[in-house]
């Protein structure tokens, strides 16, 4: 049994099975909702609902309140559809965003990297290609472990847009099932399931304006893809990446991009230690990613686009400099998972899409 639903103000009306949610069954259709952490705790997709019932299933009572329930609001991603509906939802029209299905993939383990003591690289390949976006992730199913994994493609797609093998680096969290899972048992050759392409995170290259990408962390992934991107399509717009970790050790590819920026004259690398010793011999920035952008910048963002990924104080922090120094929200993009504690934190002040 399936049902209909419209999803204004495009006016596209699509098919929802029995069970369905509609973040997924809008997300297999091309048609992107706003959404973050897809378990119904961040409220990032709330929607109107204006005709029809629906069941509101697992959503959190913080970031769906009961007063909100009664106005006819619902959370996307984990309601379900009791009859027919219609729904508004805030779309931007992005002119450079592709639409693009979310569709389901296997995929065998072929390589297993150490990139770092805490991160390791997964190349999966795929049983068919995936099309996506540089900077966009998937949903990676781990057994025993409810519900998907979210890792950015770290790789860039190739010319016609789809890839036949992905790279995704994963972080061991500390009492992290899922990671764990990934870090300890699985080996080369194994299976894994995986859905996508999801996110929002992609170069706007139709401003033609020159880019910022701040990472830190394993937030390299995706805009490690971008540039790999930028720079294979021949783009000539100034291209600055800003990456920061803890210690030498943890600064992974941190040779390809010394690489890539010696080739390409347009391309700055600027590698960040925020607990580097002496005895290292780092001559380095030294800080975190938001103090060596400003210092390398001069405090002054005006007239770029701005990427962010990496986790949650890294991503405040960094937009607080980027809007001292003249960088306002309509030039800067991120990309932030969220655990089930980071999405019930309050959202930041700064930033109305955080």
């Amino acid at each position: 049994m399936s049902y209909q639903l419209t999803i204004e103000p495009l006016g596209a009306t699509i098919d929802v099975e029995e069970g369905q949610t509609l973040l997924d069954a809008a997300l297999r259709q091309g048609i992107y909702i706003p959404h973050a952490c897809g378990h119904g705790l961040c409220g990032t997709c709330k929607v109107q609902l204006t005709d029809g019932e629906v069941d509101h299933g697992a959503a959190n009572p913080f970031a769906l309140m009961e007063m909100e329930r009664d106005d006819g609001k619902t959370l996307a991603c984990c309601a379900t559809l009791q009859s027919d509906a219609t729904i508004e939802a805030d779309i931007d029209d992005e002119p450079d965003a592709q639409i693009i299905p979310m569709r389901d993939f296997e995929a065998t383990v072929a390589r297993i990297e150490q990139l770092t003591p805490t991160i390791k690289a997964l190349h999966l390949r795929l049983d068919q290609p995936i099309r996506y976006q540089a900077g966009q992730y998937v949903q990676v199913q781990i057994p025993g472990v409810e519900g998907g994994r979210a890792f950015s493609i770290a790789n860039a797609p190739q010319a016609d847009g789809q890839s036949s093998e992905i790279e995704l680096n994963v972080r061991r969290v500390p009492g992290g099932a899922g990671t764990t899972w990934l870090h300890e048992s699985l080996k080369e050759g194994d299976r894994l399931r995986l859905t996508g392409p999801y996110g929002r995170f992609f170069v706007r290259r139709s401003a033609a304006m020159p880019m910022l990408f701040m990472a830190g962390g394993s937030g390299l992934s995706s805009p490690r893809a971008m540039i790999l991107e930028l720079l294979a399509s021949g783009c000539t717009q100034p291209i600055t990446l800003v990456y920061g970790q803890r210690s030498a050790q943890e600064l992974y590819y941190d040779a390809e991009f010394r690489a890539l920026a010696a080739r390409h004259p347009h391309f700055t690398y600027v590698p960040a230690l925020s607990e580097a010793a002496d005895s290292d011999g780092w001559d380095g920035a030294r800080g975190f990613v938001h103090e060596a952008a400003r210092a390398h910048f001069g405090g002054t963002f005006t007239g770029h686009k701005a990427y962010l990924c990496g986790p949650p104080p890294m991503i405040e922090a960094c937009i607080g400099t980027l809007m001292q120094g003249r960088l306002f929200e309509r030039d800067i993009y991120t990309e932030k998972f969220l655990s089930a504690a980071d999405a019930q934190q309050a959202r930041s002040p700064l930033f109305r899409t955080i």
